[in-house]
């Protein structure tokens, strides 16, 4: 069922369409990282990158989810193709667990070539010390984590409601919400998906002052398991909704 989402999307040129949308993305990023660093050299550094890249994939990721899902879905809708499952006695669930694969499989590629373009322009700035894997590791593992979670709300709101304007609005709404994060308060913040962009990010900046400072972020293993069953909720509600759904 995989290969087949795969095979059903040859045409849509959807891997050029996330490659442009992220290169917009990171033309933004690293033009705005090397403002910032012309105006605090002593702050360069690989910390300075991740923290931008956080901030950043909370406006674009929820955009490129909706994008990439709607894509993904809207064949279905289309093709009235829910039908053509009876006869062959494929399950709902199966069709729908492949799309959610095939989806994060290519937010998984948008992900980690943001990562190698990152490490690339760190080592070609020459930041100080060697390339913290450790913490590259960490901002990767929260970024996917959180696509999971949002993927898993896209995809529902994407093959429930036929018209995908809702599903791309929803986008929209995430993507405000994950720049603005950090000025909801935090028992808000809890609540929405979206601001863990930031959220599981391992390095924070903290203002003190009129200055400004990274800081190491330890994230806490319930959050992350919080933040994951958010991810099965969605996906098995989403599941078992468009499984009994007359389309």
């Amino acid at each position: 069922m995989l290969a087949l989402e795969f095979y059903k999307l040859r045409r849509k040129r959807i891997l050029v369409m996330m490659t442009l949308f992220l290169g917009v993305q990171l033309i933004w990023m690293l033009m705005s990282i090397s403002i910032y660093m012309s105006r605090n050299t002593s702050n360069a550094s690989w910390e300075t990158i991740l923290v931008m890249a956080g901030s950043i994939n909370g406006l674009f990721l929820p955009l490129m989810s909706a994008i990439a899902i709607s894509r993904v879905c809207d064949m279905e809708h289309k093709g009235n193709t829910w039908k053509l499952l009876i006869p062959v006695a494929v399950k709902r669930s199966r069709l729908y667990l492949a799309k959610y694969a095939c989806a994060n499989l290519l937010l998984l590629y948008y992900v980690l070539l943001q990562a190698g373009v990152m490490v690339a322009f760190g080592l070609v700035k020459d930041f100080a010390g060697l390339v913290p894997i450790r913490l590259l590791l960490a901002f990767l593992g929260g970024t996917i984590l959180v696509n999971l979670a949002v993927s898993a709300l896209q995809q529902w709101i994407s093959l429930a409601v036929r018209n995908q304007a809702f599903a791309l609005c929803l986008g929209m709404v995430g993507g405000f919400i994950g720049m603005a994060a950090s000025f909801f308060p935090e028992p808000v913040r809890r609540f929405l998906i979206w601001s863990y962009y930031t959220g599981l990010n391992p390095v924070q900046m903290v203002y003190t002052g009129q200055t400004a400072q990274y800081e190491l972020h330890s994230i806490h293993v319930g959050l992350l398991l919080a933040v994951g069953m958010v991810s099965v909720i969605l996906y098995l509600a989403g599941s078992l909704q468009v499984s009994r759904q007359d389309m």
